[in-house]
């Protein structure tokens, strides 16, 4: 069985139970995604270890465990997920087709970093949505907090409520802390001491 189809996952991603399904994924994300050494993150910082969820998020398996969790933390008020390109672009398709299969309409925007140089010039990218319809933001991992903040200011602008951000792993390095300042809700589905536990119990 290859790299990239682990035993951590199998076709019955889609039935089996959230609390199982989340320990799977915890797994998949040290077996693809987590790895340890000497590493300079996109702020210029060092650390000590590295996250690629793209490995995760963009897995055949991957991708439905990650829709159908998150789509088990949203507020049943939320309209539409939304996250800024690129990290969160699966994240917020991932969980709009979950959410179709289980008969709830979920919208899926992308937030984009810059905005598009012709046609309407948007930041947003998807259908427009009602004035103050409520809107989840989206993260793969959370270190400062900058990029999902950037997310929700350009969709507030957008005439958008934004109350909360979940991630799929937060770094614990003052993302939630922002967060609070800002009056958002934080949840993170996994956070650096979970997968630093489970990568060291697959190393033994």
């Amino acid at each position: 069985m290859s790299r990239f189809t682990p035993p951590s996952l199998a076709p019955d991603v889609a039935t089996i139970d959230l609390p199982t399904l989340r320990q799977q994924l915890l797994t998949l994300f040290c077996e693809v995604a987590y790895r340890e050494g000497e590493f300079t993150l996109t702020s210029g910082q060092k650390s000590n270890y590295y996250i690629n969820s793209k490995q995760v998020t963009l897995h055949p398996w991957g991708g439905l465990a990650v829709g159908r969790v998150l789509l088990s933390m949203l507020p049943e008020d939320a309209v539409a997920v939304s996250g800024l390109t690129l990290g969160a672009d699966p994240l917020v398709t991932a969980t709009s087709v979950v959410a179709a299969y289980e008969g709830r309409s979920l919208t899926a925007l992308i937030v984009r970093k810059e905005a598009k140089g012709h046609g309407t010039q948007a930041f947003i990218e998807g259908p427009t949505l009602p004035p103050d319809s409520p809107v989840v933001v989206l993260e793969d991992v959370v270190t400062t907090g900058q990029s999902a903040l950037k997310a929700v200011e350009r969709l507030t602008a957008a005439g958008y409520r934004v109350n909360h951000i979940i991630s799929l792993v937060d770094r614990q390095e003052g993302g939630s802390e922002l967060y609070a300042e800002k009056g958002l809700q934080f949840q993170a589905i996994f956070s650096i001491p979970d997968l630093r536990q489970r990568w060291s119990e697959l190393q033994r």
